[in-house]
């Protein structure tokens, strides 16, 4: 008996999706907007947001220009948002924001665009371009609408987007340090350290720039030394000015007393 009740659930089961699947494809086909509108509706409410999206696709281009094609744009762009499709959504939110300026939404499109981006942001190790992109729409956002009750919340994303840059920035410049290639890597400590003045990593950046340079300088063709241990010892002079009592002041001394023997030698 318990078999055969299992074995009817499994068919009312399966009948229930096959009808369901049946009717979800008719819709697709129908050529009663209205009909295609409530249904999309329906199965955004019910959080079926593959198919409320495959018919609102549908229905963007035919209520366009409407009061209807406001409400369709948005939950569209939405669709993309809970499917964790954050690009696409992000562009659709921003272009909501930009055909409906006036709308009630425009503000949390605005948001929501620059908010996909930050959800998109990779981790630091990978390219940052989204970073940077999410970055830009958020200070946007912030410049149309300054007196958001999001702003603080803004203004928090984008201090941990720029962490990430921060970081990204110093791995590349340590990259180039570790592999040897000591100009590239002064020429990145120290942009690193113009981009982010308040980096947490300041003190590091700073000692890396005077050993890459002493390394650079020590490797150089004869003509270039002197000018370039010299170069160093400007790098030399910030960092104590900056850091008197640094835990790498026994090491950057080390440093300054061989670039003085050896200008010595060198003049």
């Amino acid at each position: 008996m318990k078999k055969k009740s299992s074995y009817l659930l499994i068919l009312i089961l399966i009948a229930f999706v096959v009808g369901n699947s049946c009717k979800y494809q008719k819709v697709l086909k129908s050529s009663d907007s209205e009909l295609k509108y409530n249904e999309a509706k329906a199965y955004y409410d019910k959080e079926d947001y593959a198919k409320a999206m495959t018919i609102f696709e549908q229905l963007v281009p035919i209520y366009r220009g409407t009061d209807k094609g406001e409400e369709v744009s948005y939950l569209y762009a939405y669709c993309n948002y809970y499917l964790k499709d954050y690009i696409l959504a992000g562009h659709y939110f921003r272009k909501f924001t930009s055909q409906f300026q006036n709308s009630v939404h425009a503000e949390e499109s605005a948001y929501m665009s620059a908010y996909c981006y930050y959800l998109d942001a990779p981790k630091p190790s990978l390219d940052q371009a989204t970073t940077k992109q999410a970055i830009n729409e958020f200070q946007l956002y912030i410049g149309r609408y300054p007196q958001s009750e999001r702003i603080q919340q803004c203004n928090e994303l984008i201090d941990e987007l720029r962490l990430r840059l921060e970081e990204k920035s110093y791995e590349n410049a340590m990259l180039y340090y570790k592999v040897g290639k000591y100009k590239a890597a002064v020429i990145s400590f120290r942009g690193s350290l113009k981009e982010f003045p308040d980096s947490e990593y300041r003190e590091e950046l700073m000692y890396y720039t005077i050993k890459a340079n002493y390394l650079y300088a020590v490797g150089s063709v004869f003509g270039k030394t002197t000018e370039r241990l010299k170069d160093t010892l400007k790098d030399y002079k910030s960092f104590i000015k900056s850091y008197p009592n640094s835990k790498y002041g026994k090491d950057v001394a080390r440093i300054y007393e061989d670039i003085n023997r050896k200008l010595e030698i060198l003049n």
